[in-house]
């Protein structure tokens, strides 16, 4: 069965890399990656653990807001603790599942992106958005809805202006903090059953069991977040309530401070594609364009952020498991010097403030974009 195209009423242009030649760029890093790898296969068993050790932590964590919940402190502190450990399953495991990259059987990988439903989210829908879409296009309007996620937010300056984008540089990192419940109370409905920029739907028939499960995981969680720790606990319900509020809080400042800091800079590459949808870079020498690194020498943030902070090695070796990564990095590096192109990596501090200043300079209204006027 395609896809439904009747929703739409333009038509949009698939975007297509130039061919590489002989002298390629990533043929020539490849070649170095492989061989780092194959000597390095201990590596893989890191990420095993890993993944075991924080789904390990979310459940204590969660298990600890039922034990001792009744103190009132000690049950907004587990919340929040809770809240940080899902996004470190989801960045440092989950993310690495979805592409393939924890175990060899792909079905183990399959059945370990499943977390997502237990945090209220889907995992079928997730992994088209992110797999078809973002990682072959990123920072390709109409193409990488990773990207573009409403229009609250002008990211791609090639995006229709409103008055009120130019103050999204203020107002965005308040809205920041509601990422996690816009995600599973917004963008989840959005994508099973929106007709305007529903770009998914573009690229894939979402199966109808999915939409039996996207409804079952909102109300699994919200059972097991807020339902059960009303029953079990002599707390007031608001009071469970505020605590699970800010608990989406604090794990969105923590999840958003990983994803703001690796497409959308100031510097970063947003086509505006032709008629023929042509880029002018392989695809390879575009993911290199379009992504950024940052915090690359710290072991904190290699524990933290499961891989994001290499990002320009995710996107180029998306199914290679993210401890590879700090050994991945160096090579890409020192490649991207040889063939002239821009590899970024910036300190968090820095990529923060790119963003915000990329927000700033897309919320004026005084753009050729805007204008209408190349």
């Amino acid at each position: 069965m395609p896809a439904d195209t009747s929703i739409y009423d333009t038509k949009i242009t698939k975007p297509a890399f130039r061919k590489a030649g002989e002298n390629d760029f990533f043929r020539d890093l490849n070649k170095q990656v492989q061989a780092a790898i194959s000597e390095r296969k201990g590596i893989q068993n890191r990420i095993v653990f890993k993944s075991a050790l924080l789904i390990t932590f979310y459940f204590l964590f969660y298990s600890c807001i039922l034990l001792f919940g009744n103190n009132t402190y000690l049950l907004f502190a587990f919340y929040i603790l809770t809240g940080w450990s899902m996004i470190l399953v989801f960045l440092n495991t989950f993310h690495d599942a979805a592409h393939g990259a924890i175990f060899k059987r792909r079905i183990y990988n399959e059945w370990l992106t499943y977390i997502l439903e237990l945090f209220g989210s889907n995992s079928f829908v997730w992994k088209k958005r992110h797999l078809l879409l973002h990682h072959p296009y990123p920072n390709v309007q109409h193409w990488d809805i990773d990207v573009k996620q409403s229009d609250m937010v002008r990211i791609f300056p090639q995006s229709k202006w409103f008055s009120f984008h130019r103050y999204q540089h203020v107002y965005m990192w308040f809205l920041y903090f509601f990422y996690t419940l816009n995600w599973l109370f917004v963008r989840d409905f959005k994508d099973f059953f929106g007709t305007k920029d529903n770009y998914l739907k573009r690229v894939t028939v979402i199966p109808r069991v999915e939409y039996f499960k996207l409804f079952g995981a909102k109300v699994l969680n919200l059972f097991l977040m807020i339902g059960l720790p009303v029953l079990v606990l002599e707390q007031q319900w608001y009071t469970i309530v505020a605590a699970f509020l800010v608990m989406h809080f604090a794990a969105s400042a923590f999840g958003v401070t990983a994803l703001l800091s690796t497409h959308a800079d100031e510097d970063a590459d947003f086509p505006l594609l032709g008629e023929d949808g042509q880029i002018n870079n392989t695809w390879a020498e575009y993911q290199v364009a379009a992504t950024k690194d940052f915090c690359t020498n710290s072991r904190f943030a290699n524990m933290l952020f499961g891989g994001f902070n290499h990002h320009v090695a995710h996107h180029l070796f998306p199914t290679v498991a993210h401890t590879y990564y700090p050994s991945i990095t160096p090579l890409i590096k020192k490649v991207a010097l040889q063939y002239e192109l821009d590899y970024r990596s910036y300190p968090l501090h820095e990529a923060i403030y790119s963003h915000f200043m990329l927000l700033k300079k897309n919320g004026s209204a005084e753009n050729l974009f805007a204008a209408g006027e190349l």
